[in-house]
């Protein structure tokens, strides 16, 4: 479970429910003020009907899904992965690439296992480097696919909150005539705007933040698989692949490998 994403929604639904308490001055001004149900009904029914007018069913089946993955998403540590990538390095050094036939076997990680058993397999680095960018690049199209669905979601929900808007403007000039009830008539009219703009940004547009901040970090730690693969085909010291990974990752996050030890029982 991710505690940011969690504590931002409470937060800034608690923010939004104590503003209008302290301007109402009291829970009941919320509930009267600031509660409409026909405004949630055109928000909240037009912005999923016009994204799904704008998807497939496919699409939409794994809206649950990409949802989830906001609130609760593992992304492979990079500091774990160097140090797998080291221990490869220093088996392929010691026994040959076809040993580390085994280790891809069991790994869990589909996309190392299948960078291995193209090295095992002896395909050229390039036609591997090729395989694996474009799985890479398909990852990011799916990731981009369900970021773009709650980017669409926050696109309608400000919209159809105008179009509300309008509806209650409508039914307002209707009754001029009635000077009492044009107060109420415009409030509700303005809480519908209201609505999508909350949903826009307190909603919708965060999980696509955050979708994009996993995405960006599952697609790193690829790349580091990909860059440290090749390297071990190509033969190269387990230490030089060691401090060549570490480029992909912040200094202040660089955990110290003891890649020295590993080369000493290689010899």
């Amino acid at each position: 479970m991710d505690l940011a994403t969690v504590i931002g929604f409470v937060l800034g639904l608690g923010f939004f429910i104590g503003g209008i308490i302290s301007a109402t001055g009291s829970l009941q001004g919320l509930i009267e003020g600031y509660i409409d149900i026909p405004s949630i009904i055109i928000v909240v029914g037009g912005s999923f009907a016009a994204t799904i007018a704008s998807y497939t069913m496919d699409d939409l089946k794994n809206t649950p899904k990409i949802i989830k993955n906001a609130f609760s998403h593992s992304v492979t540590d990079a500091n774990m992965v160097i140090s797998q990538i080291i221990e490869l390095a220093n088996v392929a050094r010691k026994e040959g690439l076809l040993a580390l036939e085994e280790y891809g076997s069991n790994s869990e990680d589909d996309f190392l296992k299948k960078g291995i058993m193209l090295i095992v397999d002896g395909t050229d680095p390039e036609l591997v480097r090729n395989i694996l960018e474009t799985e890479l690049v398909f990852l990011e199209e799916r990731h981009s696919h369900g970021k773009g669905m709650m980017d669409t979601l926050a696109a309608y929900g400000p919209a159809f909150g105008m179009i509300g808007t309008l509806i209650g403007l409508i039914n307002m000039l209707g009754s001029l005539s009635d000077v009492d009830s044009l107060g109420p008539q415009m409030a509700i009219a303005l809480v519908t705007t209201l609505y999508g703009s909350f949903l826009a940004n307190v909603i919708w547009t965060p999980i696509s933040t955050k979708l994009s901040i996993v995405s960006k970090q599952e697609v790193l730690v690829k790349e580091l698989m990909i860059e440290g693969l090749l390297s071990i085909q190509a033969g190269e010291n387990p230490r030089i692949i060691e401090e060549k990974l570490k480029t992909f990752i912040p200094p202040d996050t660089r955990e110290k490998f003891d890649t020295k030890a590993g080369q000493g029982k290689e010899e």
